[in-house]
């Protein structure tokens, strides 16, 4: 991945965030949809040396905050793209969180998938496909639990965060819009990521090879 290109990516996505800040429809709101992008960031940053993602996920993750970060703005109901959807396909619903939802699970999926094959001795395959499906869906339950604590504590606070608009079944919808991300994801995706991760070891090992060779004067000493 091109040195820029990550710096890129991070000033646009700091910018549009503090965009978002200025006037957001709901204050509350908004700092619940941006609270992943707020934690992610600065992991991100702190482990970009020691341990880089390959340039896809970084795009994927810079997609996803964008998607979120505007979600965090106008709410996710009132998020013009969705109301011009809504309004020329004829639907019931501003389906923006139904976006949403899908990219929770698509590039969680991806995140997953990365993580797991660089940090434990599992290869690409079947297990591996049901593994991040399964905390693909983990993560999509955790995330309706934090919904139903905040509709507890903040009543109807919360309904701006929880966009049910009024859909009794908003929250399987939700869950599977991510399963199906999750599944997605990996079924077009897998393998561009294999090979940025072959590219990615290759360059880690040439590099670990190249601190660890003796100097010339240790040559000279032995």
């Amino acid at each position: 991945m091109k040195s820029l290109e990550p710096k890129l990516l991070l000033a646009t996505g700091v910018a549009v965030l503090a965009a978002s800040g200025i006037a957001p429809y709901d204050r509350m709101t908004w700092f619940l949809e941006v609270l992943p992008v707020l934690v992610a960031v600065p992991v991100l940053v702190l482990t970009a040396r020691r341990f880089p993602l390959t340039p896809l996920l970084y795009r994927l993750l810079f997609l996803h905050a964008l998607v979120l970060i505007l979600g965090g703005h106008y709410t996710y109901e009132r998020v013009p793209i969705g109301n011009w959807v809504r309004d020329a396909f004829h639907l019931a619903r501003n389906h923006y969180d139904r976006l949403g939802h899908l990219m929770q699970g698509f590039v969680p999926a991806l995140v997953a998938r990365e993580l797991l094959l660089r940090t434990l001795p599992l290869r690409p395959g079947k297990w591996l496909f049901a593994l991040v499906t399964a905390s693909c869906l983990g993560i999509s339950a955790g995330y309706e639990l934090l919904e139903w604590a905040s509709a507890l504590l903040l009543g109807q606070g919360a309904d701006a965060f929880l966009g049910t608009q009024g859909d009794p079944w908003d929250t399987q919808w939700d869950m599977f819009l991510a399963l199906i991300g999750a599944v997605s994801a990996q079924l077009l995706l897998a393998r561009p990521q294999d090979r940025q991760l072959a590219r990615l070891r290759s360059k880690t090992q040439t590099t670990a090879a190249v601190l660890c060779a003796p100097t010339q004067d240790q040559w000279s000493e032995v």
